[in-house]
């Protein structure tokens, strides 16, 4: 079985997603960074360079050749991975994972992103604690139905080890 660990940016994903497959003897895989490989460009570079548009098209590529080639791997999606094409629906229907969604509140995550809006193009932009709420806040409730659909939902508010024991609970 693979594990699908969907949220938003700051969510999580990577940091849960490397403790959580240490515990499992389980292989982690980062689909920014296999797009960043695959791509040799940063994210950043690919949304400047090409686009929005470009990079959803090939991070759903990428994610579809990942997802064929892993056995019992945890697999961290981008925080807009499951919101385009027919990507949620499609992981749903894969029996072969779980899908997986790390709800954080959005006063926590402007405390994570607030020291990473330069690595993060979607926010860069955004100067006051404030803005950044309302940012998340807007983007959270256009992405909330597709998170919600995951499998198995947990709180990820907490420390990493705690989260990641509530997991393997909610999972096995």
């Amino acid at each position: 079985m693979n594990i699908v660990l969907i949220g938003y940016m700051a969510s999580g994903k990577s940091k849960i997603g490397i403790e959580l497959s240490k515990k499992l003897n389980y292989t982690f895989k980062d689909l920014d960074h296999v797009i960043e490989k695959g791509e040799k460009k940063s994210i950043s570079e690919i949304f400047r360079d090409s686009g929005e548009l470009y990079f959803r098209k090939k991070e759903k590529e990428y994610l579809e050749s990942l997802i064929k080639d892993s056995t019992s791997s945890v697999i961290s999606l981008g925080g807009g991975t499951p919101c385009y094409f027919d990507t949620m629906d499609s992981l749903l229907a894969n029996t072969s994972l779980k899908t997986v969604y790390l709800n954080v509140s959005i006063p926590v995550l402007v405390n994570r992103l607030n020291n990473e809006k330069s690595k993060r193009p979607l926010i860069s932009h955004i100067k006051t604690d404030d803005l950044l709420a309302e940012f998340i806040g807007k983007h959270l409730f256009e992405r909330a139905s597709f998170y919600n659909k995951s499998e198995v939902k947990i709180n990820a508010n907490g420390k990493v080890k705690d989260i990641v024991e509530d997991l393997i609970l909610q999972l096995f």
